[in-house]
Formats: structure tokens, sequence, C-alpha cells
């Protein structure tokens, strides 16, 4: 049943079209207000003489408010233009979920990183550099490490560099990898004992823990690359350091990503546009309807 003040409000989803967690946002906001509208942000039209921003003729300056699902299929710069034009739409008082600010810090995966790290955040060891020769020493030093490049999301283009590999095969793959990375950010590859965990937060406030359990072919615990979701019972110290990582950001929505480790947990990164399947599958909690009512709230107590 709607209530008169949620019916009033129209509220767009930006995402992927199609794709079931922009679809499932979407579902739960026009079950809630009656209006649906989703979005990809190849189709904006920006009119800087009129002030206005078009998608595929909706008006959204005449929106209550944006909540960005995901930005783009990949990140790349070019996302960060995209935040440019949400800043605008912000700037004409529409609100965006999550705030363009705190979006933008973790598009590129080395201001997150550094944010982060002003904060205090325990991480794995890490180092960046532009050259190869420092890059190498790096890897000798770290014995297996992970390149990891600065615009990706669910492992994609990292590059798994072992101990074991002789020191013309590390130096053959980071030559290579740097003809398409302007630099190298090197993290130090950690024993997770094939798990980590996904720490979701909606406007601050903690929501649940999943871990993510790695397929046995596969070096990460990504879903992409066939692991699989299982529930998890953070304590209240783990849920702390999710909640100080979180807090660099100001997020609407976000998952933290941590690992149990022989040194104790680490945070790997905050998530821009964190996902539901996790919590979903995991914890047996439908976040996408927690977070359509957050936006409501939120909107509503403007």
């Amino acid at each position: 049943m709607l209530n008169k003040s949620e019916q009033r409000l129209k509220i767009g989803v930006i995402g992927v079209p199609g794709k079931w967690s922009t679809e499932v946002l979407a579902d739960r906001l026009e079950a809630k207000t009656g209006f649906r509208a989703v979005m990809d942000m190849s189709d904006f039209e920006l009119h800087l003489d009129t002030n206005k921003v078009y998608c595929n003729g909706l008006d959204l300056t005449e929106l209550d408010g944006l909540i960005v699902k995901k930005i783009s299929q990949v990140y790349a710069p070019s996302t960060e233009d995209r935040i440019h034009m949400l800043s605008h739409l912000e700037s004409l008082e529409v609100p965006v979920f999550s705030p363009t600010a705190s979006m933008g810090k973790l598009i590129n995966r080395l201001s997150g990183t550094l944010a982060l790290q002003q904060g205090n955040i325990p991480m794995p060891k890490t180092r960046v550099t532009e050259s190869v020769d420092l890059a190498f020493d790096v890897v000798r030093e770290f014995g297996s490490a992970i390149l990891k490049p600065l615009y990706s999301t669910k492992a994609r283009g990292m590059v798994f560099l072992r101990e074991e590999d002789s020191d013309e095969s590390a130096r053959a793959q980071l030559e290579e990898y740097k003809e398409t990375q302007s630099l190298f950010y090197i993290q130090q590859a950690l024993n997770l004992n094939g798990r980590d965990l996904g720490m979701v937060f909606i406007g601050g406030e903690y929501f649940c823990t999943y871990a993510r359990v790695a397929n046995s072919d596969a070096w990460n615990t990504t879903i992409h690359s066939g692991g699989r979701y299982e529930l998890f019972e953070a304590d209240g110290d783990l849920i702390e350091l999710g909640r100080r990582a979180q807090a660099c950001f100001d997020m609407s929505f976000t998952t933290v990503d941590i690992a149990l480790t022989d040194q104790g947990p680490v945070v790997f990164e905050v998530s821009a546009f964190g996902g539901f399947k996790g919590a979903l599958d995991g914890c047996n909690l439908d976040a996408a309807e927690a977070y359509a009512n957050y936006v409501l709230r939120t909107i509503e107590g403007k």
C-alpha cells in the first residue's frame, strides 16, 4: 500500500537496464511510489544553455532523486566525466545517492586507497610506481603480489605474480602490463584461506556481512571467477573496522571488502556501487528493499 507522500515521489535509477541489481532496485521503488525510470548514462543529454539534463526525453531536473546503482559497465577515466554530469544535477538540487563527491573518490583505486590510508585503515602492503624496474623490486620483496588496475571491478584486469615465477617471467609480465596501464599499483598477496568478506552499510549503518568463498581453481574469491556467497557472523570489532572504512567516504550504500589474514583483518576496498546479490544469497536479506526505504526516508526528511 503506497502512502500519499511516497506516491508523489519520482526517483530514477541509473544503472544497466536489464541487469538484475538495477531492475530489482527499480522494482522496489516502483512498488513504493508508483514511478519507474531506469536509465543508462550513455543516454544522458546535458543542456547547459537551459540547465536541463534529459534521458530518453525525461527531464531529470524534475525528479525528486536519483540512485546510482551502476554508473557504467566498466570503470574508466571517462566514468569521471559522468560524475561531473551528476554533480551538475546536484547543483540543481536533485539529490543523488550516493553523493557525487563520495562516488568520485572511489572510481579510481588510488584515490580510494589514499582515503583509507589517511583514515588509518589497515590494508595489505601497497606500493605505487611508474617504473618497471622499481615494480620488479617490489614484486620480489613481496614474494607473491597482485597488480591492480586503477579502474576495474570484480578482479578484472588484475595480474597475480607468484613467488615461484622466474625473474624473466615476472619482468615480462610487468612489461606487458605497462603497455596498457599508466602505473603499477602493487599489493602484497595475502593468505585469505579461500575467503573474504563483504560488509554492507546503508546510510552509514551496518546491514549485514557475507563471505565470498573462492572456487578451488581461482586465486580470487569473486563471483565473476566462480566464487559463492555464504553467511558470516561478524563480531563487534570487525563491524567497527568496516564502519570506520566506509566512514572515509560518506556513501549512501556500499560494501566494504575485508579479509581475515594471519596478520589480522585488512580492508581491500570500499565499493562505489555495492551489489545486492551477496546480502540476498548469503544473508537472505533484501538490501534493495532496505536501500529504497533509506532513500525515501532521506528525501521525505528534506
